[in-house]
């Protein structure tokens, strides 16, 4: 059964999870009623992070224009340009063992495409999720409902991979920004 998070709570992984070696993490969401004649297109973005909290190189930010990273290691599946339907909206597939040991963190955000241009914000966002899947098992191991807490934001920092000695664990952030993508992309260390 997943362990259910709350903000700012962290737990084990691969700890916990003996030999596990690839997940899926997954997020998903669904639109209030929202009439701006505007389709409302949410994208999920994983920021590779080295001991700084900062990225690299571009090539450390993987997003629906660049699906791999860390040689490979973190895979996007690609753009989910409605969230139609149930389930995961979009993901992304990590194989652990291989992620290069100079990435510390994996952050995992979602940012509304347009929002200032579509006037979207995440107020008008509900029932967003980050989930775990074992690859092997198919079993959800972690699961963070973010909730309600969003009013005007346009991008969320739903959670972070972080390594702690040899194992990795799992961060509930649940933080909300203002100025979309390109808030995210110059705080972690890339030119927007």
């Amino acid at each position: 059964m997943a362990i259910s998070l709350s903000k700012g709570q962290k737990v084990d992984l691969t700890k916990s999870n003996p030999g596990l070696t690839n997940i899926t993490v997954g997020v998903g969401w669904d639109t209030n009623k929202y009439d701006g004649g505007k389709d409302f297109d949410l994208d999920s973005s994983v920021f590779l992070l080295n001991a700084t909290g900062k990225c690299e190189t571009e090539k450390d930010f993987v997003f629906f224009n660049n699906l791999e990273g860390g040689n490979g290691s973190v895979v996007h599946t690609g753009d989910n340009l409605t969230g139609e339907g149930d389930g995961d909206d979009e993901q992304v597939k990590i194989s652990l063992s291989t992620v290069p040991g100079t990435i510390d963190k994996i952050a995992f955000t979602i940012t509304i495409h347009e929002a200032e241009e579509r006037n979207q914000n995440f107020g008008q966002v509900s029932n967003s999720y980050v989930r775990i899947v074992n690859d092997a098992s198919g079993e959800e191991l972690i699961r963070y409902d973010l909730g309600e807490d969003f009013s005007i934001e346009t991008a969320v920092v739903v959670g972070e991979l972080y390594r702690h000695g040899n194992e990795w664990k799992f961060n509930a952030i649940g933080s909300g920004y203002q100025g979309g993508l390109a808030s995210l992309v110059k705080d972690y260390g890339l030119q927007a």
